[in-house]
């Protein structure tokens, strides 16, 4: 236990050097890097409180400071009710009910209001919404529509009727499914039902600097761009993602896009803005167009990214948003790296993502 005042009045030279004291600087800079490392207790109230609380300072000479809660407390103190110091350094005590959350929306019936779901975790609407979107990336809402779309999905791939499969995941209308959660499927729910029976997708398969390419498009425009060691993995790999859509082999009708993606594997800049056909969220859009705006040869971390759409607690949604982008190259998401250090993680492999970024900063 470190205790660095006492009950009798300082010297001017005990004043000064109790002053610089470097703990007692992080009590007065508020330093939250400084939390967990030590506790400062107030003699003329009896409480204690992490380096970063925000309660008005007390006088120097009236503070004492302690390893850890557990010595504060041990000497009289009571922990401060504004910054909970016994509450582990780091921990955040809403990521336990924002877990809960997440389970209760994605099991409950109906669509349950803000209040409703505040009172079942105990906190004000205002709290609840947002640490849920601070640690979701997400509003309550939005992960609601994402589970009830996902219960959709699963009843049409099993075979129900669209009416049926509508109902048990909770929308209590037509009106009200087609206004918020058709539309994210890409195309119609019978579509969909019957793995995208009837839409046609052309693809052409060609060599770059790293490995094999495929582009595959829709009419409106390339619905998917990936990368692999083999041509057979990759069209294999598209005719599960649309299991009942007519795939075309037809390098002539993609010749333009196709040449295009190759362009940019070699790390030069895009000649032609590429049309994309590609199911997202809101969510994924936002954070795909800040892909987009990253310049060649430069890359962002995912906090950077998160705090470009206005997120800056989103980074693991961002995260999980690069990791599903459909189009890669098209829509850049190897030019993210962690913040760490390294090139990070990536769908088409570590070595083409430090690849590529090697190439466009040749560039």
């Amino acid at each position: 236990m470190l205790n660095m005042a006492t009950t009798h009045p300082l010297s001017e030279n005990a004043t000064i050097e109790a002053d610089a004291d470097p703990r007692w600087q992080a009590v007065l800079a508020r330093d939250r890097s400084q939390d967990g490392r030590f506790v400062y207790a107030v003699r003329t109230t009896g409480v204690y409180c992490r380096p970063s609380c925000p309660s008005r300072r007390a006088r120097r000479h009236v503070v004492t400071f302690f390893d850890a809660p557990a010595d504060a407390m041990q000497a009289g103190y009571r922990a401060c009710k504004r910054c909970k110091p016994d509450i582990r350094a780091g921990a955040d005590p809403w990521i336990d009910k924002i877990r809960r959350a997440c389970v209760y929306l994605a099991n409950v019936e109906g669509h349950p209001s803000l209040a409703r779901l505040a009172r079942h975790l105990g906190g004000s609407l205002y709290h609840v919404q947002r640490n849920f979107k601070r640690i979701v990336g997400v509003t309550p809402r939005e992960y609601a529509d994402a589970c009830r779309l996902g219960k959709v999905k699963q009843q049409l791939r099993r075979g129900e009727a669209v009416t049926d499969a509508m109902l048990d995941a909770g929308y209590g209308s037509s009106s009200r499914f087609y206004e918020r959660a058709a539309a994210k499927l890409g195309m119609t729910p019978s579509t969909y039902k019957q793995g995208a029976a009837g839409q046609r997708i052309s693809y052409a398969v060609a060599d770059s600097p790293l490995g094999k390419v495929l582009v595959a498009a829709t009419a409106k425009g390339v619905c998917a761009v990936s990368m692999g060691d083999s041509e057979a993995a990759l069209v294999r790999s598209l005719a599960g993602e649309y299991p009942s859509a007519t795939l075309s082999d037809d390098d002539r009708e993609l010749k333009r896009w196709t040449h295009e993606i190759i362009v940019r594997t070699r790390g030069q800049q895009p000649r032609i803005d590429l049309p994309l056909d590609v199911r997202a969220t809101a969510f994924q859009w936002q954070v795909w167009k800040a892909l987009a705006a990253i310049p060649l040869g430069e890359t962002r971390s995912y906090r950077d990214v998160a705090t470009a759409i206005g997120r800056p607690r989103a980074v693991r949604a961002v995260a999980r948003a690069c990791a599903t982008n459909p189009a890669a190259i098209a829509i850049p998401c190897h030019r993210v790296v962690p913040s760490a250090g390294g090139t990070g993680g990536y769908r088409w492999g570590v070595k083409r993502k430090a690849a590529l970024l090697k190439l466009e900063r040749a560039r």
